[in-house]
């Protein structure tokens, strides 16, 4: 007994067809103005203090596109400037 053929699907709307792959591929990612990623210094050669939200969203954005510290900290930095948050 052979395997019946698969189903091949024809696409008849490509306007649509294009229009959902561009929506597939697009990211909506929403800041808060809670978000104190440029925290003042404590103190001469002491590190930024960062709100526990600031943290979590780096880490978030971190294990979601699997990037190194250094390329996280700019693609953060560029969303903020993007939001108009810096």
């Amino acid at each position: 007994m052979s395997k019946p053929d698969p189903t091949r699907y024809r696409i008849t709307n490509w306007p649509d067809y294009n229009a959902a792959l561009r929506k597939r591929g697009s990211l909506l990612i929403w800041l808060g103005k809670d978000m104190t990623c440029l925290a003042p210094l404590e103190g001469p050669g002491r590190p930024h203090v960062f709100s526990n939200t600031t943290i979590q969203f780096c880490l978030s954005l971190k294990l979601l596109f699997k990037l190194p510290l250094q390329q996280t900290t700019g693609m953060v930095a560029r969303l903020l400037k993007m939001a108009g948050l810096d």
